[in-house]
């Protein structure tokens, strides 16, 4: 019989997970011993959710979309779908419903919500629909001068194209200059810490891709003439998504014990400090457990951790200074939310979507106020109300903001920042500080890969780790790339793909999220 190999995965977040499970199915167990690695006590990553005096936080807000039908068919069968249907045909195009039957949530736990997509901007104290919408609403709240002063700047942009060689031209080119000073400038600046003109035009193919007003418009007349569909949809223009019924991290701490349940060995607390090379191969790795090293040996090294940590722990193998110096540089940006329990929100629902307790519908409310460091807000009720002890008479949100560790809002106390972020939500008249019942703040580490300093020099980088032979680098810090859950995912499909098939190319893995479909609208 041919030995087992042995499979070290970095990471029990999306990446780490689905790799163990797609190592492990279909009697995967016979052909490999999978060990799982997690730094932390948590399961999912940033995907995890925050349990808090009986209420639920998602850090960063985890939408349930894909466009790959393989990730929407691996979520649905770990955790069903409420309801006779997964998604709306019509909204997204499927000839067949993806189940025919599914859970109550009002009885059963394991369940997929199905939610209503509702996130808008909050911009001179007025909402705005995001991705801005053509209606009459927006140009009533933008004024008479400004909208027509946006509109001769959105036609010039169509004639005359900058190159797109930052952030700022990428945005011009499909918004006009007025509405990218409006819309993105100063919230850009304040989400990186950088104005948008030092930034890679490379985040905005990866989170922005398609949009554009002339998507938008598209988009508005696909909805009126019934032609809309998954295929023609953006990301950021999707009107449902399923969520799990108790947050994200529910359905990432099912599928951890799937895949122990499968033969995985899953060691929390295992901080992976060094990777030890011999004849340029990785043959094991140092890990930090209760303040000790531990050695662990492997024959296939699947990694999730961040490209700098992961470079600078290198032994046994001369890197080039060129490229630990491009792994060092890479940024990242840190993140802060701060959960309020609160009796009401000083927000009137104007829409004609109906709500427990009429609350506003938003899941994401981008805070587009320069005056305030918050970029978003999140009201958890919407996102489930199941994340909520008492959803029928309170409304739990999320303040998020981004900074980098070791500045003062990192350093602050727990109760020097919420004071902060509810003096800021007091500012716009959101909220009353005597409102506030309950409060908690968490601080995580390189939430964000930033698209700046040496990250231009990220491919060199990248075809030097691809040369590792038995190293796969997936996952958001993985690749130094800001995806999403499901594109996380197909990372570890197409890594398990490689390794079962023997083969050698890794361009693949890399290629997720970056194929020129996700970059332009298509052809029809």
């Amino acid at each position: 019989m041919e030995k087992r190999k042995k499979v070290i995965i970095i990471g029990a977040g999306p990446a780490g997970l689905t790799a163990a499970y797609e190592f492990l199915e279909k009697n995967g167990k016979k052909s490999y011993d999978v060990v799982i690695l997690e730094e932390s006590q948590d399961i999912g990553g940033i995907s995890k959710t925050v349990k808090y005096n009986g209420n639920r936080m998602d850090i960063g807000g985890h939408r349930f979309f894909s466009k790959d039908d393989r990730v929407m068919e691996f979520w649905s069968k770990l955790m069903p779908v409420q309801g006779k249907n997964s998604f709306d045909d019509e909204t997204l195009g499927r000839e067949k419903p993806l189940v025919e039957g599914g859970p109550n949530p009002e009885v059963d736990d394991n369940v997929m919500l199905i939610r209503q997509r509702v996130s808008r901007i909050y911009y001179l104290k007025k909402f705005f629909d995001y991705p801005i919408s053509m209606k009459f609403e927006t140009f009533k709240n933008m004024g008479f001068f400004r909208t027509m002063k946006a509109g001769f700047s959105y036609l010039k942009s169509v004639f005359i194209k900058k190159e797109e060689t930052s952030l700022e031209n990428f945005y011009i080119n499909r918004f006009g200059k007025v509405l990218y000073s409006m819309f993105f400038e100063k919230y850009t600046e304040k989400l990186w810490g950088r104005h948008p003109s030092e930034i890679s035009a490379d985040w905005g193919a990866q989170r922005v891709k398609g949009i554009s007003i002339k998507v938008v418009l598209k988009d508005m007349f696909h909805k009126a003439f019934g032609k809309k569909n998954k295929e023609n949809t953006e990301t950021s223009l999707i009107e449902q998504f399923w969520y799990p019924k108790y947050g994200p991290g529910q359905l990432w701490e099912t599928l951890a014990d799937k895949v122990v349940e499968n033969g995985a060995v899953l060691k929390k607390g295992y901080c992976v400090k060094n990777l030890n090379f011999k004849n340029g191969k990785i043959v094991s790795v140092d890990c930090e457990v209760n303040g000790k090293l531990e050695t662990l040996e492997g024959d296939i090294f699947i990694s999730s951790m961040p490209m700098n940590d992961l470079v600078a722990g290198f032994k046994g193998i001369d890197v080039p200074k060129r490229i630990k110096n491009i792994a060092k540089g890479l940024p990242f940006r840190d993140f802060i939310t701060v959960g309020l329990l609160v009796d009401k929100l000083n927000l009137e629902n104007k829409t004609n979507i109906k709500t427990l307790g009429n609350i506003v519908p938003d899941c994401w409310i981008y805070v587009q106020e320069p005056e305030v460091k918050m970029c978003r807000i999140q009201i958890f009720n919407n996102w489930s109300p199941y994340l909520v002890k008492d959803a029928e008479s309170k409304v739990w949100i999320g303040l998020e903001y981004t900074c980098d560790e070791g500045d003062k809002y990192w350093n602050m106390t727990d109760k020097e920042f919420i004071d902060f972020a509810i003096d800021e939500l007091v500012s716009m008249n959101i909220i009353s500080k005597d409102q506030v019942e309950d409060s908690h703040r968490e601080r995580i580490k390189k939430a964000y890969p930033a698209y700046f300093d040496t990250y231009k020099d990220i491919d060199k980088l990248i075809k030097y780790v691809n040369g590792i032979e038995n190293l796969y680098c997936i996952g958001r810090n993985g690749q130094h790339r800001y995806n999403n859950m499901d594109h996380s995912m197909v990372t570890a499909m197409e890594a398990v793909k490689n390794i079962r098939n023997g083969e050698v190319s890794k361009d693949n893995i890399w290629n997720v999220n970056t194929e020129k479909e996700y970059h332009e609208e298509k052809k029809e």
